[in-house]
């Protein structure tokens, strides 16, 4: 198997980019929904939302990288090309992936950013805020953060479920080709 997408598969860093995001942004809603209940006394009260927010924007550059290397490769073919109901579901269904994580990220930023201070990445980095003082901003980006998260792991979950009835209904090669096993 390529490193770069052919016709009939995707390469190597598509795949590891599919499943290094996924997993990440998976366990990003999780900690998000976890770090919520946590009280004043809890050891990870001030930690957890520092480590959240780093990855947050390391997941926005992974997915500023990710977009622009999809545009440049070629998109493998659909596996049933006479279904176009199918196909347009699929493709809706990416697009609105990178919709909402980009949303989510943004959102993230300006929640994290409200009262004027910047993200701090780690310790490498800090990204500025560009907006500041906006208490009622920073709640509505607060549940808009939410609600996407919410919206985002009910997709996940039935991107999921679509890729199993690919795999054991179907049986076509859906699955495989994003495991790297086509």
């Amino acid at each position: 198997m390529s490193l770069k997408n052919t016709k009939n598969s995707f390469g190597w860093i598509s795949i590891i980019l599919h499943w290094m995001m996924a997993i990440a942004l998976i366990a990003m809603y999780f900690v998000g929904d976890w770090m919520v209940g946590l009280d004043y006394y809890n050891s990870w009260y001030k930690t957890a939302p520092d480590y959240h927010r780093a990855v947050g924007i390391i997941i926005g550059a992974l997915m500023v990288f990710r977009l622009l290397w999809n545009v440049s490769q070629v998109k493998p073919k659909h596996l049933n090309p006479d279904d176009m109901r199918m196909n347009k579901l699929a493709s809706a269904t990416h697009y609105l992936f990178y919709l909402l994580v980009f949303i989510m990220v943004v959102s993230g930023y300006l929640v994290s950013t409200a009262k004027g201070q910047g993200v701090d990445v780690f310790g490498l980095f800090e990204i500025p805020a560009l907006f500041s003082d906006s208490d009622d901003g920073g709640e509505l980006a607060g549940d808009i953060h939410k609600w996407l998260g919410l919206g985002f792991i009910l997709l996940v979950a039935m991107h999921a479920m679509a890729a199993l009835v690919h795999h054991f209904k179907y049986k076509d090669r859906t699955l495989k080709r994003m495991l790297g096993l086509d």
